[in-house]
């Protein structure tokens, strides 16, 4: 891939990982790494060799204890001087594929998770007396302080803290469960984003917001300006909720009114699909037992963001062409596409694909509506 500019790094083992053999460098076919927002990020490196007289060595190459699951794998891409940190992740599973026929080359396939995979492996039973949810978030990623673990905690405005004698916070799942069961009370969201530089990784428990620096734009129909090989919008404003009700008030006893609050985040549509009462459905709001207007609300208003972004786009770009790394969980602007679907968009997912002759990136944009709430976009992004 140098000749297209871009530079793989392979970063492997069993505890910490090491810059991969050079023998195992020269066996890479291709690798696949998708990240998604509110799911963990997953990666799959190709491996091949081929009949002849350096079979063997490639076998017992392919049986290297540092390719086994449960090993660390960093990826880094390098488009100019500074490294962009891909995938820090461990290895789940492993597939061995011999040729089946002349001219097929014998594969092994590695697939793993990032590094939030170790957070899901065990079931706990704990208490967490006088703690609010935000010091059992720090608490809990402290935990895997040896993934290079960098806590973003971010306080929600309407904390319960839990009274002693009022009931004692306890956690029954996995660390990653607990921690998404926390933020789901919120309307927050969890994720591990590998970096900033490789060895690290930040650990965000906090709001989706979608705020940021708009990377390059995203150009369609614009002669030589066109960086995108494909893009197209679906819109399914008929999908959008809002969430009313009551609760019967667990500090009170009062049974108080309960309606889903609008997003706190910023707004990229200006005919939001919410607004519009003639698709927006109505969901009527129960009430879990036990539950104060705090947490009603809360509850609600989750509900409702989950419906949301009713404006989707999908599409496959060339790396090369659009001259950086388009990064999920973050802020794209689209142009060329006409009045109802240019502005800016929440980057949903990304999927990289790089081989030795290319490096594409498969994307999935999103936002509330139509009708961009900004004249132009940034034609390219700040490094």
């Amino acid at each position: 891939m140098s000749e297209l500019g871009v530079r793989l790094n392979l970063l492997i083992g069993p505890t910490v990982p090491i810059p991969a053999p050079a023998p195992l460098m020269e066996a890479l076919d291709g690798v696949e790494v998708t990240h998604q927002n509110g799911k963990r990020s997953g990666f799959q490196i190709t491996f091949r060799t081929g009949k002849g007289p350096k079979m063997l060595l490639d076998l017992a190459l392919m049986e290297l204890p540092l390719l086994k699951p449960g090993c660390r794998v960093i990826l880094t891409v390098f488009m100019g001087a500074f490294p962009k940190v891909l995938i820090d992740g461990l290895i789940v599973r492993s597939e061995f594929k011999p040729a089946q026929k002349k001219g097929d080359p014998t594969q092994l396939i590695l697939t793993g998770e990032d590094v939030s995979f170790a957070m899901d492996q065990e079931e706990k039973n704990v208490e967490h007396p006088a703690q609010p949810d935000t010091v059992v978030a720090l608490k809990i990623i402290a935990l895997y302080a040896q993934y290079g673990m960098i806590p973003v905690v971010i306080p929600p405005p309407s904390l319960d803290v839990p009274i002693p004698t009022d009931r004692t916070p306890t956690q029954q799942g996995t660390d990653l469960q607990h921690l998404q069961k926390m933020a789901k009370r919120y309307n927050y969201v969890f994720h591990v984003t590998p970096g900033p530089v490789p060895g690290t990784n930040t650990a965000y428990w906090g709001p989706d917001l979608r705020v940021g620096i708009p990377q390059a734009a995203l150009t369609v129909d614009m002669g030589s300006d066109t960086n995108v090989e494909s893009l197209e919008f679906e819109n399914s404003a008929a999908e959008a909720t809002q969430v009313r009700g009551s609760v019967q008030d667990r500090l009170t006893g009062l049974k108080l009114p309960v309606v889903s609050l609008p997003s706190l985040k910023i707004p990229f549509a200006l005919s939001p699909a919410l607004a519009n009462s003639k698709v927006a459905k109505i969901k009527a709001y129960r009430a879990l037992s036990g539950r104060n207007i705090v947490q009603a609300v809360s509850d609600a208003s989750a509900d409702s963001e989950k419906t949301s972004d009713v404006v989707k786009g999908t599409g496959e770009l060339d790396t090369a062409r659009y001259g950086g790394i388009l990064q999920s969980r973050g802020v794209v602007g689209v142009r060329g596409v006409g009045l109802r679907y240019d502005g800016l968009y929440y980057v949903q997912s990304v999927t990289h694909n790089l081989t030795r002759n290319s490096y594409k990136q498969k994307f999935e944009i999103v936002r509330e509506g139509t009708i961009s709430t900004v004249p132009m976009v940034p034609v390219r992004g700040i490094a």
